[in-house]
């Protein structure tokens, strides 16, 4: 899905301040090591960041990402929705509906809009509240705007339930992985432990230089950027093209079957391992992305190793691998990688689980093509939604 931009509109547009009271004066941060945990929701930029044994608001409201939001890649959502007894940090601006406002429409209006032209800072991009209230904003009459919030609700609860099903295999990978093999950590069934250094034939690394502020297109070469692994699934999308005439080295191209690892990260996202089954031509490794290349003869498959390394347990192993304090980028360096120790079960075994692993692969292929089509259906009618050119009808087939 992409960031919906302006467009021109057939309804009438009013600037956010005039339609809606900001509460940012009724927020409060509260230090994850000061907030106790209770009932209650804790909200931030990016939404809920835990807990809290007290609240602040309790109405339908509507959040905003002031800094820390994701401004740059709005298709991930700078503003959602939130009800009832919680409490919000000061990262996100709290806007109540004026009368004639619809919360709903107000939140679909705003949830991936690129409000690059309002961000002022130049180390971390923040959304004041002056400019947030200059962000124009379409503003049909209150029936219109739950018609169109309607509308787009029926659409996103379709990209929910196949995200759903998507997480639901994603548990069943790790089932499957705990049932042949126990907990890696725990090691209950005694496999042998074996240091990394001795599966691989070597750990690649890759270089980064100054590419263009996009991804790849076409022929170019481009590099893959943290958030290709980040996930510990491959997403070739997350790059940036290699500026024109700059050719890419062959030897550090992504092919499928690469097992790649971020060495560098935060002290949450270090690590992180995902393995090719399909990417596109022309894309290279970083220097902060590491190729795991296992020996010919040794006795691991990539498929159980990727199950391996990104086991939640066995995560938690690698991140302590890296060093660098918890304000800065941690990183793990291939010596303290290489001497990881690994669980090695019999062969058999790992291609039993590999196999099993491929087919839930699949039908997940299958779930990520069809949700690509919903978020591309939902991205066409919040475009024309705003233009005053949405028809109900048109979704009462999509199902």
């Amino acid at each position: 899905m992409t960031a919906r931009i302006e467009t021109e509109s057939a309804f009438p547009t009013v600037p956010l301040g005039s339609i809606v009271d900001f509460l940012d004066h009724m927020r409060r941060p509260v230090k994850s090591t000061e907030r106790a945990e209770g009932p209650y929701p804790y909200f931030g930029a990016n939404g809920q960041q835990g807990t809290i044994d007290s609240f602040i608001f309790d109405e339908p409201l509507v959040l905003l990402a002031e800094d820390g939001g994701h401004f740059s890649t709005p298709e991930r959502g700078i503003a959602y929705r939130i009800s009832g007894k919680t409490w919000v940090n000061n990262h996100a601006h709290v806007l109540r509906p004026r009368v004639g406002v619809d919360a709903n429409f107000l939140c679909r209006v705003l949830e991936n809009r690129n409000v690059t032209r309002f961000i002022t800072g130049s180390t971390r991009a923040k959304l004041t509240k002056a400019g947030a209230a200059r962000i124009p904003v379409p503003f049909p009459a209150i029936a219109q705007q739950r018609q169109i919030a309607q509308v787009l609700d029926q659409v996103d609860a379709l990209r929910v339930k196949r995200r759903e099903a998507l997480a639901c295999l994603e548990e069943l990978a790790q089932s499957i992985f705990y049932d042949m093999f126990g907990d890696p950590v725990e090691n209950p069934k005694g496999w042998d432990r074996i240091p990394l250094a001795d599966l691989l034939d070597r750990i690649d690394s890759g270089k980064s230089p100054v590419c263009l502020d996009r991804p790849a297109v076409g022929e170019e070469w481009g590099v893959l950027k943290l958030g290709a692994v980040t996930r510990c699934v491959y997403r070739p999308a997350e790059n940036k093209a290699l500026p024109e005439g700059v050719a890419g080295e062959v030897e550090n191209e992504v092919r499928v079957g690469d097992l790649l690892f971020s060495r560098k990260n935060t002290i949450e996202l270090v690590g992180a391992v995902a393995y090719v089954r399909d990417t596109r031509e022309r894309l290279l490794i970083p220097d902060l992305i590491f190729r795991l290349v296992p020996k010919q003869n040794a006795r691991i498959d990539k498929v159980y190793l990727h199950g391996l390394l990104t086991y939640p347990s066995k995560r938690g192993k690698v991140r302590s691998l890296a060093s660098g304090s918890a304000a800065s980028m941690s990183n793990i360096s291939k010596a303290k990688l290489l001497n990881l120790e690994c669980e090695v079960p019999p062969l058999e075994l790992q291609i039993e689980y590999a196999a099993r692993v491929n087919m839930i692969e699949a039908v997940k292929s299958s779930h990520l093509a069809h949700l690509a089509e919903i978020d591309a259906l939902f991205s066409s009618l919040q475009y024309r939604a705003f233009r005053g050119e949405l028809c109900p009808a048109e979704v009462a087939a999509v199902d």
